[in-house]
């Protein structure tokens, strides 16, 4: 994985001194939480902060690092609209009444978010909630500079830092990283665990699911909820050979450069491999539902530039289930001739909500459950 960052000030003198010299204060959003975090703990490794204007710009144009030249796929960046703020000055981030960490401001600018847009997902409409998210939710100016970690956000999940995943993941073996942002229904249980056998992967791999619970897109189920489908759920399969973390990042539904991201995050997480999903990160057309990126985009894209980050790409698995034979790949359904069964989101989500029975072949029980409750709840107004 790496050397490791951490940012986190430990000296208690210390850390009073850097809050008493802060100029200002700024409260963090839920993305620039997850952000701060994954710096202090090294998940952003070798970042040691947020990026200055020569770096953001380089990495928006090149996706790499200037200097180093190595990898980076997505800038990460604060962004205020506060206008007192200058360079050479500090300020101090909070985060629901914690105090996170301090920012030294080695720049502030204004953005070209067009560029960064049009760049970064590939396109500049508003279609598109990584653009709507740049455009709509982040402030005028960005800062760029150091970070001295003061505190973690107190979250009702908790996100083992890489140096503590690291250390529970077992010495000399292959460490397959399943990256999801929903419930693990069935389909991807036979992904991850056949992933584990692929070609490129040693015999006694172990499979780290590791979800992100920040913030997603709007109609995505909320980070409480989906921790708890997946705690229920590694209680019920109880796999020595599936380990599970949670990660606090928030997704920009970047396709292909967001492949990038989650390699980096992962290795740092001690992951050698990593598996790539069709259409990994993608998203649609929040108007006409048209795909902003091709079926098999990221995983050429990470599958390309893997050899550089030191780690391995696995294409995930099309898996299909079949009357005759369970889950199989499509193409040996094809081949033998099988009967495919399907069940679509919106007939599933559907099922949720009257109570139907939804079939074990598509989704585990005590997922089911937890979904049942959540959606219970939502309708009496009480929502997690």
């Amino acid at each position: 994985g790496g050397i490791l960052v951490d940012l986190m000030v430990r000296d208690r003198d210390y850390r009073r001194s850097l809050v008493d010299s802060c100029h200002h204060q700024q409260e963090c959003s839920d993305r620039n939480a997850c952000d701060v975090e994954l710096l202090t703990v090294g998940g952003f490794s070798p970042l040691e902060g947020f990026l200055n204007k020569d770096s953001y710009e380089h990495v928006v144009q090149h996706m790499r690092l200037p200097g180093s030249n190595l990898l980076l796929g997505l800038p990460v960046v604060l962004d205020t609209n506060n206008a007192a703020v200058r360079e050479g000055q500090r300020v101090l981030l909070t985060y629901k009444g914690q105090q996170l960490a301090v920012l030294e401001v080695e720049s502030k600018w204004v953005p070209n978010k067009t560029l960064e847009t049009k760049l970064c997902y590939g396109t500049t409409s508003l279609e598109h909630p990584g653009t709507l998210m740049v455009a709509t939710e982040r402030g005028k100016y960005y800062l760029g500079g150091k970070v001295f970690g003061l505190d973690l956000p107190q979250r009702v999940f908790p996100c083992a830092s890489p140096a503590h995943v690291r250390a529970d993941l077992p010495m000399d073996t292959d460490v397959v990283a399943f990256q999801c942002r929903n419930p693990v229904h069935r389909a991807h249980y036979e992904l991850f665990t056949r992933a584990l056998h692929a070609c490129n992967v040693r015999p006694g791999a172990v499979c780290l699911v590791h979800p992100t619970c920040g913030p997603t897109q709007d109609d995505d189920i909320p980070g409480i909820v989906r921790y708890h489908t997946y705690e229920v759920l590694k209680r019920e399969i109880d796999n020595p050979n599936i380990k599970w973390a949670y990660l606090p990042y928030s997704m920009h539904m970047a396709g292909p450069r967001e492949a990038i991201q989650h390699m980096i995050i992962r290795k740092n997480y001690g992951c050698t491999h990593f598996i790539v999903g069709r259409d990994m990160a993608g998203s649609k057309s929040s108007l006409t539902g048209e795909d902003f990126y091709g079926m098999y985009d990221a995983q050429e894209f990470a599958i390309k530039h893997a050899p550089e980050l030191g780690m391995q790409a696995v294409p995930s698995l099309d898996v299909v289930y079949t009357e005759e034979a369970g889950y199989v790949t499509a193409a040996e359904a094809k081949e033998k001739g099988l009967h495919i069964k399907k069940l679509s989101g919106t007939k599933f989500r559907q099922m949720l909500r009257s109570g139907e029975e939804i079939p074990e072949w598509f989704a585990f029980k005590s997922v089911v459950e937890v979904l049942r409750k959540h959606a219970q709840h939502g309708k009496n107004g009480n929502s997690q």
